[in-house]
């Protein structure tokens, strides 16, 4: 079981959306928070909140997580002001909602440096320090998306399923070398966040749009029982069934659901909004 009063607990991508509630939540449980995010007033907004509502310390961080030379000299500052990292949640990410032909070059890269590098560069900053006090919770939220590809979603969900691999990988790495450290894959469906503003399901009962408060919880939940995977809602994780199907009743299956037209009227967030490291770029499933 891993506690959060009194842990230090690293959220990246934490200036708004999932990431800002999970800092906030830590906070009231006790924890001393640093928030990273692109946007540094934002993380220094939601680190303030976060200090006023918990009874630990907070402090925000202006950060491209993308960028390893910056991951790496805000480390040696969070390090230097609160100590080593506790909890790390790698939950900074991107999504841009195009068909593969209507990306840009330059937003597929983006894709992968925020979705899936930074979760190399991130992990790295702090992993050594778990691994020398045998202790440390590693959090990687990851999507639905990590685990079915549907269309608009090309380079997005091929960030998540390296994100949903990257977890997997670490976690068999670290039962042999630091059996003490936990890590939890979190791949829930559509949040409202408005990173993913626009989408729509069509069968809500059983694929409901998330509230953003019910992941956070589950989040939390996951970290205290050490769960290694939450995956949201209960439908998703059918999906190892379905897979047992021929390809071409898989894909009937999935358009059955609406999952070929979830994103249709995909808007994001507003593109006048501050920039986040957690956001929609251009215009998790």
């Amino acid at each position: 079981m891993t506690t959060i009063a009194s842990k230090h607990v690293l959220v990246t991508g934490g200036a708004s959306g999932l990431g800002r509630g999970l800092a906030l939540r830590c906070a009231a449980l006790g924890a001393t928070v640093s928030v990273l995010d692109l946007n540094e007033a934002g993380a220094e907004e939601a680190a303030a909140t976060a200090a006023a509502q918990g009874a630990g310390t907070a402090a925000g961080y202006g950060c491209d997580v993308g960028d390893r030379e910056q991951v790496v000299d805000v480390a040696g500052r969070v390090r230097e002001a609160a100590g080593p990292v506790d909890i790390l949640v790698n939950n900074a990410g991107v999504v841009s909602g195009r068909a593969l032909l209507e990306l840009t070059d330059e937003q597929i890269e983006q894709t992968f440096r925020v979705n899936t590098l930074a979760l190399f560069w991130v992990t790295r900053a702090f992993l050594p320090a778990m691994i020398e006090r045998a202790g440390g919770h590693i959090v990687v939220v990851a999507s639905a998306a990590g685990l079915i590809g549907t269309p608009r979603e090309t380079d997005y969900a091929a960030s998540k399923h390296a994100a949903v691999g990257f977890t997997e990988a670490l976690r068999l790495e670290l039962r042999r070398s630091a059996p003490t450290l936990r890590t939890t894959t979190v791949c829930p469906f559509y949040i409202d966040t408005g990173m993913f503003a626009g989408v729509k399901t069509r069968f809500p009962r059983l694929l409901p749009i998330l509230r953003e408060d019910d992941v956070v919880e589950a989040i939390i939940d996951a970290v205290h029982f050490d769960k290694p995977m939450v995956v949201l809602p209960w439908m998703v994780r059918t999906l190892p069934a379905m897979r047992l199907l021929p390809v071409s009743a898989f894909d009937r299956l999935a358009e059955l659901f609406g999952l070929a037209a979830a994103m249709n009227e995909f808007r994001g967030r507003d593109a006048t909004a501050s920039p986040s490291a957690f956001g929609s770029v251009g215009a998790p499933v």
